[in-house]
């Protein structure tokens, strides 16, 4: 197992790095080269600035049985079809059981922002120190499932 973080602009790459470094789980960074990353931790790995490169490399590293850290629902939904276990900074895990709610409610937020004259909302609240606690529980949590899975998955083999 090894977590991926799609980390442009996402801001618990820290809890990521320091939660994996106690469980020893590698983590790979994904940005384009308009970030930079310092960490001791992590492979870094930069991609070309462009649409969707940065996705595209994340889905590609991937394997079944990582965490994938990242708030796109496209990349989440790639991911789960090779039996990834992507993750939202807010701590909410993407499920087979919920992505089409998920992504039909994208869809239909777009819809309404592009049928407005208003097409600027307001961004995400400012995050506060209770949602890191959160993400960092979740995380937790999940390295917890997926290690009992690849458990029972070794046990039958």
């Amino acid at each position: 197992m090894k977590i991926i973080v799609d980390a442009d602009a996402c801001p618990v790459v820290g809890i990521v790095e320091k939660t994996a470094e106690k469980e020893n789980i590698p983590v790979i960074l994904v940005c384009d080269t308009a970030h930079i990353f310092q960490t001791s931790y992590s492979q870094v790995v930069t991609v070309e600035k462009g649409a969707d490169s940065a996705d595209f490399k994340i889905v590609t590293l991937s394997e079944k049985g990582d965490i994938v850290v990242t708030q796109d629902y496209g990349v989440a939904s790639m991911c789960l079809g090779k039996g990834v276990f992507p993750i939202h900074q807010s701590g909410k895990w993407y499920t087979l059981e919920n992505i089409d709610q998920m992504m039909f409610e994208r869809h239909i937020a777009k819809e309404v922002r592009r049928k407005s004259k208003k097409n600027h909302l307001k961004g995400p609240r400012k995050r506060m120190k209770e949602d890191d606690e959160h993400f960092e529980e979740s995380l937790i949590r999940l390295i917890g499932k997926v290690q009992n899975i690849q458990k029972t998955d070794r046990k039958r083999v």
